[in-house]
């Protein structure tokens, strides 16, 4: 029989040596594929992001980067399903201010936003801005605001779920310009997108590098720029102050995260692959096309996005439950 003495150093011993293997596990890090959730279907925003980055990440660490998209519910499936997986650095989530934010002011979700992920680093912001069919008889943000005003509940208006940026920013252009019309909500960018190019869809408040190319392609119109300045990559655009329209101005973020606990050395390598790929010069050609803003190298820090996210939090969840929306 083992005495308690005996015991207690025969599970020390046992403790060091699985600390040992998993030391020795984070060391050689990455030995097999990654995957990146996508809390979102297919065609939004982050699949584009996620392929230009994820070949020069491959190249940088030597395994494949595989893009996994689990949408629904705003994006809190997807983030379920990544704060549930083993912390050890081959289970991320490419999260956004809706997956990664404003879904948890509305939805009960079995994580802690803030406290049940490790920040990687915060990859672009882009803009959001107001995009209609090409059928919709007004050709700008004035005659836009006198034929809602002429058509009140007419306007369909498209929402990637509700508390999202898209519905946020719909509903504030209602209240400020006194206009009605139907939200229609999505699991995704990616169908509604599809939905206002074939004319079932009349407008939708979206990211703007997912849409451009679509503007560039003459298959939507766009009426106004939600922020202070205009957007370079379509200058043309006014913002909507600009028409009378004072703007809320959201800044659409992506950013990199993995599940709580994993170790310090795998999030300082993905931190250092993903700034990396970022100045890869064809990287940074593409991100540029599509308007997409790169943050800093501070701001790309792990403790910087730690304190940015828990800023957005705490800034747009009281507006997101004053606004008593109802999860869809």
């Amino acid at each position: 029989m083992i005495s308690n003495c005996k015991l207690g150093e025969l599970l020390l011993v046992l403790s060091f040596v699985v600390a040992g293997i998993g030391g020795a596990a984070a060391q050689n890090y990455p030995s097999r594929p990654i995957t990146v959730v996508i809390p979102a279907p297919p065609g939004g925003p982050g699949d584009t992001l996620a392929r230009l980055i994820g070949d020069p990440m491959r190249a940088l660490l030597g395994q494949s980067i595989i893009i996994e998209n689990i949408g629904g519910a705003n994006g809190t499936i997807g983030t379920a399903h990544v704060a549930r997986a083993a912390p050890d650095g081959y289970t991320l989530i490419l999260g956004n201010w809706n997956s990664h934010m404003a879904a948890s002011a509305l939805y009960h979700v079995p994580y802690d936003v803030l406290r049940d992920f490790e920040p990687i680093s915060l990859i672009t912001v882009s803009r959001l801005w107001l995009v209609g069919k090409l059928a919709l008889p007004a050709k700008d943000a004035v005659e836009l605001i006198a034929w809602l005003k002429a058509n009140p509940n007419r306007a369909s208006v498209g929402s990637v779920g509700a508390g999202s940026g898209s519905h946020i920013c719909g509903i504030h252009f209602q209240k400020i310009t006194g206009t009605q019309f139907q939200f229609v909500f999505y699991r995704g960018g990616g169908p509604a997108y599809q939905d206002l190019v074939g004319g079932h869809l009349d407008l939708m408040c979206t990211e703007g590098s997912a849409t451009l190319p679509l503007l560039r392609d003459g298959k939507i119109k766009a009426y106004g720029v939600m922020a202070k300045t205009r957007w370079f990559a379509a200058p043309e655009v006014p913002t909507m102050d600009e028409v009378g329209v004072p703007g809320l101005y959201i800044p659409w973020w992506q950013g990199l995260w993995a599940p709580r606990g994993t170790p310090d050395n795998v999030i300082a390598k993905l931190n250092d692959a993903v700034g990396r790929a970022l100045i890869d010069p064809s990287v940074s050609r593409m991100f540029s096309e599509l308007g997409l803003e790169i943050p800093s190298d501070a701001q790309r820090r792990p403790e910087k996005v730690r304190a940015f996210h828990k800023s957005e939090t705490e800034k747009w969840w009281p507006i997101i439950k004053a606004a008593n929306i109802k999860p869809d």
